[in-house]
């Protein structure tokens, strides 16, 4: 498992190891009846030994005791669960979570940059965002599609939560304070054909860093992933469709068709049109 970095990570740490010491204390009671009865009620002669047609002790037991652990672990469960859902606390960062086919856009909510827009992150295919976050800090995330079902995971937080298209989703961490680096983000839920490079970035720097940096991100607004993807244009060239416009037109001059455009140059064809 990852290191966890939030308090509510290291509860999930801590209901995960508790399910699979349970898990594992039923598989050594079972391998072992398994084992016991393999050896000591193995055939023996060709004498049937006594039937019975219950044991009600053996029966009560195998009945009631799956109802205890699993009504101990679903307290557990449930208990932990209702701590995760928790946002009550008032939050240090708001991070809006837009996920779309296929990459992420963080909007810090309240931060406005120099153009007056909100201060986002947002990445494209091959280009993953990076989400800044502090430590020491309660950070809610509000989560939204637009197209399909997607999952935000960032293993170090242990826990992850579908983005539901028409479903907003929340949810809250408190980072831990002596957590700093940068770990991995991505979508857990198959969403399409790039859903392999639907990846993102966590940076968790000190307080004081993340406010520098948010003041950086708001004198020097990065630019949308629109205006990334799209090509510096030339005044100098023909447009696209004008130079494909040319090639059809080239084509049907060499195919010995008229050409698309009227010729005013050609009187000939001129006096051709009126007689006709």
């Amino acid at each position: 498992m990852p290191e966890p970095i939030t308090e509510q990570a290291e509860r999930v740490l801590t209901l995960w190891q508790g399910s699979w010491v349970a898990a594992l204390a039923v598989g050594i009671l079972v391998w072992g009846l398994i084992i016991w009865t393999l050896i000591f009620h193995r055939k023996r002669s060709e004498q049937l030994p006594p039937q019975v047609r219950y044991n009600m002790p053996i029966e009560a037991l195998y009945t009631v005791l799956p109802i205890v652990i699993i009504a101990v672990l679903f307290y557990f469960t449930a208990r932990d669960q209702t701590y995760l859902m928790e946002t009550d606390e008032p939050a240090d960062v708001n991070v809006n979570v837009n996920a779309f086919q296929w990459s992420w856009e963080f909007v810090y909510e309240g931060e406005q940059d120099v153009n007056g827009e909100v201060v986002s992150v947002a990445g494209i295919p091959g280009d993953d965002p990076t989400l800044v976050i502090p430590n020491d800090s309660v950070i809610h995330f509000d989560l939204e599609s637009p197209d399909v079902i997607h999952s935000f995971w960032i293993p170090a937080f242990v826990f992850k939560m579908d983005v539901i298209p028409g479903q907003p989703n929340e949810f809250q961490v408190k980072v831990n304070p002596d957590v700093e680096g940068e770990f991995a983000g991505r979508c857990a839920e198959l969403c399409g054909v790039d859903h392999s490079r639907m990846l993102f970035n966590v940076r968790v720097v000190s307080p004081e860093e993340y406010e520098q940096w948010l003041e950086e991100q708001k004198q020097n607004p990065e630019e949308s992933p629109e205006e990334l993807e799209a090509p510096e244009g030339d005044p100098n060239q023909p447009a696209e469709g004008a130079q494909e416009q040319g090639l059809e037109e080239g084509r049907g001059e060499e195919a010995g068709q008229e050409p698309a455009l009227d010729q005013p140059n050609d009187p000939g064809a001129n006096e051709e049109d009126g007689q006709q």
